[in-house]
């Protein structure tokens, strides 16, 4: 059985161990000590990593009432080792877990939803929950788990006895038999939980929810804390303090800027859509009563070349072959109204290097050719 020290004492970030036992497993080496305050990864909560005097601890696990290192280097079995916890790793840890805690006890208390999924990834924390949130539910629950930070309610973590277990109340998905460890924020929540928590609310900095969506019965929350949830607002003012400048608004002001350009570009590109539309119209006009129509045209978007080879081909009694793009890669549409398209597409995407298709009065796709090698299958 390795003593666990990190429940002993979570704050304890280096501490000295005799080598019990020392595997080779493929690549690593696992690696069993008579203490540790390495936390094994467990209940949604990453493993701890640091090092084992000069060795790298690069994951930890709980095997039966053991916890195993797994190290780049092997240790003499018997040996007293120093052990260093990476402390800014596992505090990141810590807040996140402290913070999960203090939301999921706010809308259990409030909605007596269910924590069914929780995860800290390597940016952002994903917390399920088993029923629905609106927009003003998540808005109120951030503000009432911030609160709790700001009161700096120390964090109480014990086994109760077989005796006091009965009278204690606390979250959990199923029964679950003792021992049971508590992780209570008196006034907040009470959870069976095997993780590692700050001492405080206070040291859990300030939480941030990033997104809900829908996900099975429920919602999934993105969410980050402490460390993690200053980055990205730091983040975010940086990113809102260039468009403040880039529009000329006050930093509070950057959204009513965005809509009042967005609306002058949507209507720029209305009014652009229409002279297109116009142009193209012009040049369909002037291949009117025309046999057959190869057309090349500059810059073309997808749909304004399907939409002037669709014109010219009713003005047209042939087939309009429109192209755009330069040499060596030109998109096309072919387009009839009176033709079956399917042959000449096959003939002409073998002759030219291309791939296309679709149906017998229209056909599109791209070539790998010079304008003047179109030019020639087609004055065939």
């Amino acid at each position: 059985m390795t003593r666990k020290l990190f429940y002993e004492d979570p704050n304890l970030a280096e501490f000295s161990a005799k080598v019990v036992s020392c595997e080779k497993e493929n690549d690593r080496w696992a690696i069993v000590l008579g203490a540790t305050a390495f936390y094994p990864e467990g209940g949604g909560q990453a493993a701890d990593v640091g090092t084992l005097g000069v060795i790298k601890v690069l994951d930890t696990r709980e095997r039966g009432e053991e916890v195993v290192h797994f190290c780049d280097a092997p240790l003499d079995v018997g040996t007293e080792v120093c052990g260093r916890i990476d402390w800014a790793h596992r505090f990141d840890l810590m807040q996140q877990h402290t913070g999960e805690h203090i939301l999921s006890g706010i809308l259990h208390a409030r909605f007596g939803y269910q924590n069914v999924g929780f995860h800290v990834g390597a940016d952002v924390m994903e917390v399920d929950f088993d029923g629905p949130l609106t927009p003003e539910d998540i808005a109120w629950a951030e503000l009432e788990a911030n609160k709790a930070i700001w009161e700096d309610i120390p964090v109480k973590c014990w086994f109760p006895t077989q005796e006091e277990l009965p009278n204690v109340t606390y979250r959990s998905k199923r029964a679950l038999p003792w021992p049971v460890r508590i992780v209570q924020v008196p006034g907040f929540d009470s959870c069976a939980c095997c993780g590692i928590h700050v001492k405080t609310t206070g040291q859990v900095g300030l939480i941030k929810i990033l997104s809900c969506v829908k996900f099975h019965q429920g919602v999934r929350l993105e969410m980050v804390c402490g460390q993690r949830a200053y980055r990205y607002i730091s983040g975010v003012f940086d990113q809102n303090k260039q468009i403040s400048q880039m529009f000329s608004a006050k930093i509070l002001e950057t959204a009513a800027a965005a809509r009042k350009v967005s609306d002058a570009l949507a209507a720029e590109k209305m009014r652009s859509a229409t002279l297109e539309k116009q142009v193209l119209s012009q040049i369909a006009e002037s291949y009117a009563n025309c046999d057959n129509v190869l057309h090349f045209e500059n810059d073309l978007s997808g749909a304004a070349l399907r939409e002037l080879a669709e014109q010219i081909s009713h003005r047209c009694s042939g087939v309009a072959a429109v192209f755009t793009g330069e040499d060596g890669r030109y998109s096309y549409c072919l387009a009839s109204k009176n033709q079956d398209l399917r042959i000449l597409g096959k003939e002409m995407t073998a002759a030219l290097n291309g791939r296309g298709g679709g149906k017998a009065e229209f056909q599109q796709g791209t070539v790998a050719a010079m304008r003047g090698q179109i030019e020639e299958f087609f004055d065939k």
